[in-house]
């Protein structure tokens, strides 16, 4: 036994080795063809034969691991050039991870040449071949079984499975693998490389799939290489784009903020709520004390209350006057004489005041000639300096402005969904309604009539193919349509091709979409069809793009179809540009009168918006007359005050109350044609919100200056131009106060960037300042003349007939209105009881507002400036519910950047060696966060996808070697020679001369079925190639945002996509860089005001409310206080204000800012008449001085605002604009109907609670001024 052991041991030694290094072909050279150009491999079953030196350098290219010793292979020189040939597609989509394509060469070099394939190669079926040149029997390999270690398999998979194509924004395994890159996994992927019906393969090749030894056969499981690693010492490891292992854990999104609660509740409810309740339990708290007090001083409750008893609510002012008070009594007698002396004089020369008003009018009017409407909107929404703004002239300037978009989406309501059952095996495949083939013929028509329209401007004819984007041209005429039916070439015989037999179908256009879907970019579906599916413009068509309505990335569920025409823009050519919009109108003409029963349509085109603003401005503008038409009826009736019917065409001042209105809308005409004159163009909102704020403004002075004269009695002595003159001086300091500081106001919210809100700031206070002065000249003219013709008996408007005589004259009287104020209303608000109630009533609805000030939304839903009727909002509608891809975003890196240096290049890049925080890779990582930061898929990389096509192993880069003009890859000709050489400096990137030497030949190439990464389509547009081709200027990295639905999710895009070029920015200058990234999408020069409304709407309320105090606080004779209190509850009136916008779902923006600064300037006019009354009454106490300010001015506040205004409102409910609906509407309402109870209600109980204290030295000059008169009112508003 101790001898046979050693024996047998060394025996096992001897034949072990030749059983496991035994070197054995199944194969060698190519025989018969199996299909098209592809050839079956010749059996062959001996030993591996030496390689002819002139494989030599294919061998080291493609397989190096086999050049050793005399290189015998189990393959020829041909063989080598089918691998390469067959290699080119992968090359082109997985060599930005070497790890990655080392493993796959791997798989296909030890498939083909191994010089040891009989241990994991098993032929299955053969046939035989006559060679024709030789007449030699040979044998055709058909079928084989490769045995491939699971390990081995695994490990390529994982090593490629993160790698990306840049271009189609997919990961380049769902281009490779026969199914979407989440199904794929190792077996499916190499089945599908190793099966003939994917186009590639020349036979079927069976894999088998084990670790262990099986069937007598030694799997193939070479040593791989993770994507973390490097293949040698030359290339890195892959890069963090294509390999998650190199980024180590996937980023998490920041967590929410946490929602502000207390208990359980929101905070500001809470605390408004506590707030409240605290301010209610103090203020009735020390109401019941001090009404408890005052109950020991007083035998029944129903003894007058004494201004001298202490702590009274009622207390009356004592004292001497203070230092101020003779500073405002002189300012208040200087301005009240010199507004008695200008009465008089307008009274006695009313010929004069009314020529020269009119030449001013007319002088101010004329520069509407040169007037110029802003109907861009961006000029509207965007203010010339925004960086918003600055970014886009950039991108258009360098880039070519964003082009226009002509989009249908398309529905088959009345069609069901069908199921695919795919031919031999596999499961069923569900399609939607819209996917059906006879409804794909009938889009197909619709689509194929949409390119035969034809426009005529200017006597000639345009058509689709004239304006429309195409980025392949001259080569390539074809336009982008951006189309499911791209898929198919947009062809109907495409569209119906398939291959089966009389029993089965194998393959149709089911087949040719799921490839699709899954490799836009492909030129070869792989299939039994081998149609491409790259679309005929030269571009892929995205499925996100062009499906709606589907769920996850199950294209096949689709519910709708999207066909998008992009048209080209032109920056500053309006002649090309109305040449665009010409044919956008035949285009919306040709679908709204399109008709299919089958089919479902919405659409838009580029021009729709501006066309249905135009046409709701115009619909709404009988709408808007009407408005204005009611409140003039209204002026020129309430004027007027009638004593017996007998004297109606006397007493009545219609005439008047027309002058008015047309002094107020001269006033409107004169600030427009002052700012025409400096070319200051103006903005539809200017044109709507103007003459209502004046006409508010204007009608309430009217009011107040016609109705307290006729209140008046003409003292004794007193002529007519002495009377009115003194009425003026009595009501114009108050009209001045409101106008002023209404003015002062408005010219100051001109500071505001907001075009809109600077543009009516501007206007609106011109034309304010304007009303006044014309209603202090003319006005004042017209109504001595007036008041004589009453005096004359002259009938109203026909001035020359009389009318009935009144023995009595013209004596003073009371409107029904001021009747009704001073003896019911006045008394009843200002009872003990019910004061309390109105603070608690006010206050309570204050705490609400301030609870809900932070809940109104920012932002304005697109479909609210469509008509109700409109087609495009049936479009915004389906837009929200179908589409599942948002606005394409432009990372554009500016001008100066070092491309042609490797640390330039490693800033920008994501492939192999670049930078872990590089441009391209930021963004990468920020489309894996999609839900926080609203990139959705990764960035199309020019810079990438141009390294790969450089490489030398590709075949894309070939030059002519006696020309070196660029030779295209489909293009046989024995003299293109590779671009670069293929040595280890070859393969590095190209630097220097030599990257700008073939970057324009990228840029130029077409993409073809032997090299797919041709630049011409994808990235012709996005590089700024200057100076003769020596450097690269401008460039930009595309991909998309999320689907963005409301203006919540438009906004936060924006903010997000800045954030993250910052972020790119701030990275690249520590690494040496100077200049900036920025994101650009279309739409972002229309959201950015909102990153700031907040601050504007803050600075401009502000702004507004300042002026309002510092004027006040002078034209009020230095009353502090009163001014404080004024402006005060204007304040409460504009948060009031932010409390029903959002209680009636009113949006922040620039139209309800405008409103709302509107709204600070109405509430001057309800809130200064009643404190100035109050600060100049000389009644004993505030409760007396509240009531006769309430009774003397509320009738003219209440009938010269709120009457005039309600009913022109009320019409605004009926306008079929939903924009005039909600901004104007709702919000007008609101500011006359929260003005209006603030300024009658809440302001005098206010005043009369904390209101200034009597200006003694005012009083002693108004006693004084009256002593000896019958006056008993000593101011009579």
């Amino acid at each position: 036994m101790s001898v046979r052991g050693p024996a047998f041991g060394l025996l096992l030694l001897l034949f072990c080795p030749a059983q496991v290094f035994s070197q054995s072909c199944i194969w060698y050279g190519e025989c018969g063809i199996a299909s098209g150009d592809k050839r079956y491999n010749c059996r062959y079953s001996g030993p591996p034969k030496p390689l002819p030196q002139d494989g030599y350098d294919l061998v080291q290219e493609l397989c190096p691991g086999f050049f050793f010793g005399n290189v015998s292979l189990c393959c020829d020189v041909q063989q080598l050039h089918t691998l390469k040939d067959n290699l080119q597609l992968p090359l082109q989509f997985l060599s930005r991870c070497p790890s990655c394509f080392y493993n796959l060469v791997n798989l296909f070099c030890e498939l083909t040449c191994s010089p040891r394939q009989s241990q994991f190669l098993n032929v299955t079926a053969t046939e035989d071949y006559v060679d024709p040149a030789t007449n030699q029997t040979k044998t055709n390999v058909k079928e084989l079984q490769y045995y491939v270690g699971e390990s081995f398999a695994n490990a390529m998979y994982n090593s490629c499975r993160d790698v990306e194509a840049p271009s189609s924004n997919e990961k380049a395994l769902g281009l490779l693998c026969g199914h979407e890159a989440s199904a794929c996994n190792a077996t499916n992927w190499i089945e599908y490389m190793f099966n003939k019906d994917n186009g590639q393969a020349p036979f079927t090749i069976t894999p088998v799939f084990s670790d262990l030894p099986t069937h007598g056969m030694e799997p193939m499981n070479n040593a791989t290489k993770g994507c973390d690693e490097s293949v040698d010492e030359v290339t890195g490891p892959c890069s963090c784009q294509d390999c998650s292992a190199v980024c180590g854990p996937k980023p998490q999104p920041p967590p929410p903020p946490v929602p502000w609660r207390i208990l359980g509740l929101d905070a500001m409810y809470v605390i408004m709520w506590s707030t409240y309740m605290a301010f209610l339990l103090v203020f009735f708290g020390a109401f019941f004390a001090v009404w408890c007090y005052r109950k020991r001083y007083f035998v029944s409750e129903f003894t007058p209350i004494d201004g001298n008893i202490p702590f009274s609510i009622n207390a009356s002012d004592k004292g001497g006057p203070t230092c101020c008070d003779p500073l405002g009594a002189a300012f208040e007698a200087h301005l009240r004489r010199l507004f008695e002396w200008w009465g008089s004089f307008c009274v006695r020369h009313p010929g004069c005041v009314v020529f020269f008003s009119v030449a001013f009018i007319a002088a101010c009017s004329s520069g509407l000639v040169f007037i110029q409407v802003t109907t861009d909107p961006v000029d509207l929404w965007s203010a010339p300096g925004s960086q918003a703004r600055l970014e886009k002239e950039y991108f258009d300037t360098h880039f070519g402005p964003f082009f226009r978009t002509e989009q249908l989406i398309i529905r088959a309501p009345h069609t069901p969904p069908h199921i695919y059952e795919p031919y031999p095996s596999g499961a069923d495949v569900p399609f939607g309604p819209p996917l059906a083939v006879d409804i794909l013929h009938q889009v197909l028509d619709l689509q194929t009539a949409i390119e035969s329209i034809t426009a005529s401007y200017n006597n000639e004819t345009v058509t689709l193919r004239d304006i429309c984007v195409a980025p392949l041209s001259p080569y390539n005429q074809n336009c982008t349509i951006l189309s499911v039916l791209n898929y198919f070439q947009n062809s109907h015989s495409v569209l119906d091709h398939q291959v089966g037999d009389d029993f089965f179908v194998y393959a149709d256009y089911h087949t040719h979409f799921l490839y699709c879907v899954r490799a836009p970019a492909s030129l070869n579906d792989t299939s039994l069809l081998h149609d491409p599916c790259l679309g005929t413009f030269g571009g892929p068509v995205f499925p996100w793009l062009v499906l709606g309505g589907y769920d996850d990335q199950n294209y096949n569920n689709a519910t709708a179809l999207v066909i998008t025409f992009p048209v080209n823009n032109y920056y500053n050519d309006t002649e090309k540009l109305q040449r665009a919009q010409a044919w956008e109108r035949e285009f919306i003409n040709f679908v709204q009168n399109y008709e299919n029963p089958n089919l479902t349509i919405s659409f838009k085109a580029e021009r729709s918006i501006e066309d249905e603003l135009n046409r709701e401005s115009n619909s709404d503008v009988f709408t808007v007359l009407i408005s204005y038409g009611v409140m003039f009826l209204y002026i020129s009736i309430a004027l007027g005050h009638i004593k017996s019917c007998r004297r109606l065409l006397v007493d009545s001042k219609i005439s008047l109350g027309i002058a008015g209105v047309l002094i107020v809308l001269s006033s409107v005409a004169c600030s427009l044609g002052i700012f025409s004159y400096i070319r200051v163009p103006l903005t539809l909102i200017v044109i709507e919100v103007i003459p209502f704020l004046v006409l508010a403004v204007g009608v309430d002075n009217i009011f107040i200056l016609v109705q307290t004269y006729q209140r008046d009695e003409r003292l004794q002595g007193e002529t007519l131009d002495q009377q009115v003159g003194r009425v003026l001086g009595e009501v114009a300091p108050s009209m001045f106060l409101s106008s002023f500081a209404e003015t002062v106001a408005f010219f100051l919210g001109g500071l505001s960037v907001m075009p809109a809100v600077h543009t009516f700031s501007l206007f609106a206070g011109m034309a304010v300042l304007i009303d006044f002065l014309l209603q202090i000249t003319c006005f004042v003219s017209l109504l001595g003349l007036d008041i004589k013709r009453q005096e004359k008996n002259q009938l109203d408007v026909l001035c020359c007939v009389g009318g009935a005589a009144d023995d009595a004259g013209i004596q003073a009287s009371e409107s029904c209105l001021f009747r009704f104020f001073r003896n019911s209303y006045a008394p009843l608000l200002l009872k003990d009881w019910m004061r309390p109630l109105v603070v608690a009533v006010f206050v309570g609805v204050l705490s609400f507002s301030i609870a809900v000030l932070n809940k109104v939304e920012i932002g304005l839903d697109q479909s609210l400036s469509m008509p109700d009727d409109s087609y495009v909002t049936d479009y915004f509608q389906s837009l929200n519910q179908y589409l599942h891809a948002g606005p394409p975003v432009y990372f554009v890196l500016e001008e100066g950047h070092d491309y042609t240096s490797t640390k330039g290049q490693d800033m920008v890049c994501g492939g192999l060696g670049c930078n872990n925080d590089s441009l391209v890779q930021q963004v990468f990582t920020a489309a894996q966060l999609d839900s926080y930061t609203r990139i959705g898929f990764a960035p199309s990389s020019w810079i990438d996808d141009y390294f790969d096509w450089v490489k030398p192993q590709s075949s894309c880069c070939r030059i002519y070697n006696s020309t070196e003009q660029f030779c295209n890859a489909s293009v046989v000709n024995p003299t293109c020679v590779r671009c670069r050489p293929l040595t280890p400096e070859g393969k590095q990137r190209p630097q220097g001369a030599d990257f700008m030497r073939f970057l324009p030949m990228f840029l130029s190439d077409n993409p073809n079925p032997k090299c797919g990464k041709g630049g011409h389509a994808a990235y012709s547009a996005a590089v700024n190639i200057l100076d003769n081709g020596t450097r690269v200027g401008a460039t930009y990295f595309m991909t998309y945002h999320t689907v963005l639905q409301t203006s919540a999710d438009f906004i936060d895009a924006m903010e997000k996509a800045r954030l993250i070029a910052s972020n790119i920015t701030r990275t690249m200058n520590q690494q040496g860089g100077d200049h900036r990234v920025f994101p650009y999408s279309v739409f972002y020069v229309f959201y950015e005001q909102y990153l700031t409304m907040i601050d504007d709407t803050i600075f401009n309320l502000s702004v507004s409310l300042g002026a309002i105090f510092l004027v006040a606080v002078v034209l009020l004779g230095c009353e502090l206080w009163s001014a404080v209190i004024m402006c005060a509850t204007i304040a409460m009136i504009l948060v009031n204000m932010f409390g029903v916008m959002w209680l009636w779902g009113i949006s922040l923006n620039a139209v309800s800012l405008v409103n709302l600064v509107m709204s600070c300037g109405i509430s001057v006019e309800f809130c200064s008449h009643i404190t100035r009354a109050f600060t100049v009454s000389t009644k004993g106490s505030r409760v007396e001085r509240a009531e006769e300010a309430l009774s003397h001015m509320g009738s003219s506040v209440f009938s010269g605002i709120t009457l005039t205004k309600f009913g022109g409102i009320i019409v605004l409910a009926f306008a079929k604009s939903q924009i005039f609906q909600i901004f104007y509407f709702r919000m007008y309402l609101a500011m006359v109907l929260l003005g209006a109870t603030h300024g009658l209600i809440f302001l005098p109980v206010l005043l009369s609670y904390i209101g200034p204290s009597i200006n003694k030295a005012k009083s002693l000059t108004t006693q004084q001024r009256y002593r000896g008169t019958e006056r008993e009112q000593l101011l009579n508003f």
